[in-house]
């Protein structure tokens, strides 16, 4: 499972003015993060705002990205929903030869028993050509997918092989990273814990943070996972203002903020969400003067 070993980012949607997508920036921000260390990309996850992006756009995108990528790192593709059928529809009707695994969140809002999220990604691995990973984000799917449910989603069915655990929850990482199997890969999604995740047994980490600081956060996780734990933590204390800052409106608008003071994208986001705040701006340009 070195595929999706170390820092994988889930990339923004970066936006022109006119709310378009930027298509020139979006292709700049894969080069930045390969050169500098990022091992694999996300496309149109939540930090893509992959629910304001039409189907149009979302296959533009990754027309953009497989483009930039050019066959140096893996690609995962978020497909996901709560419409188990309009899931499978999606998968069979997307050119996935460009992509080395889906990314599926949990069903949202619906708020399924755990029977009835099993019985989801059953019918979404029987129907996937390509490997899959999951993904519990409890505090935006208003339901979290147990532990027993994914290891037995692990178990059951060979095209399932990571989880993307973004529950911010340091017992459920726990009790996965000590009953999976082997060949099943616990991927943080939590950017402030994903060190710790790493140490105690993980593969690495999706996160929103690394794209705009590639080097550091790769060197960090790459430390972590030699289990060289001083010198990891000297860089992920370094960041934890930053990574904290990031978060605290809403994302992607904080990590947009960062990479318009990069140079790297615009800070336009799509409705309902609005761009950081002048304080948050300020804040986060004051942290990255810090680091730089």
């Amino acid at each position: 499972m070195t595929k999706f070993q170390g820092t994988g980012i889930a990339i923004i949607t970066p936006f022109n003015d006119d709310l378009s997508v930027d298509h020139s920036a979006l292709a700049n921000l894969v080069n930045f993060n390969i050169e500098n260390g990022t091992d694999y990309i996300v496309i149109s996850g939540t930090t893509g705002e992959s629910v304001t992006i039409t189907k149009s756009e979302k296959k533009d995108i990754i027309d953009t990205i497989v483009k930039a990528n050019n066959n140096r790192v893996p690609l995962v593709l978020g497909i996901g929903g709560n419409n188990t059928a309009e899931v499978i529809q999606e998968i069979k009707t997307t050119d996935l030869s460009a992509i080395d695994a889906i990314l599926s969140v949990s069903p949202y809002y619906s708020k399924p028993t755990q029977e009835g999220i099993y019985q989801h990604f059953k019918a979404i691995s029987a129907a996937c050509p390509i490997d899959i990973i999951l993904y519990n984000v409890p505090g935006r799917t208003s339901s979290n997918v147990t532990p027993e449910t994914t290891l037995r989603l692990a178990n059951d069915f060979s095209n399932i092989i990571a989880v993307k655990e973004a529950g911010n929850n340091v017992h459920q990482y726990l009790k996965l990273l000590r009953d999976k199997p082997d060949d099943f890969s616990i991927i943080s999604g939590d950017d402030d814990l994903v060190l710790g995740v790493v140490l105690a047994g993980g593969a690495g980490v999706i996160s929103v943070i690394g794209q705009a600081l590639p080097k550091q956060f790769s060197k960090m996780i790459r430390l972590g996972l030699e289990g060289n734990a001083k010198e990891a933590f000297e860089i992920h204390f370094q960041l934890m203002d930053i990574t904290s800052l990031i978060f605290s409106e809403n994302n992607p608008a904080g990590i947009k903020a960062v990479l318009e003071q990069l140079n790297l994208a615009k800070p336009n986001v799509r409705l309902p969400l609005v761009q950081a705040s002048d304080n948050l701006k300020t804040a986060i340009k004051e942290a990255l003067e810090v680091l730089h």
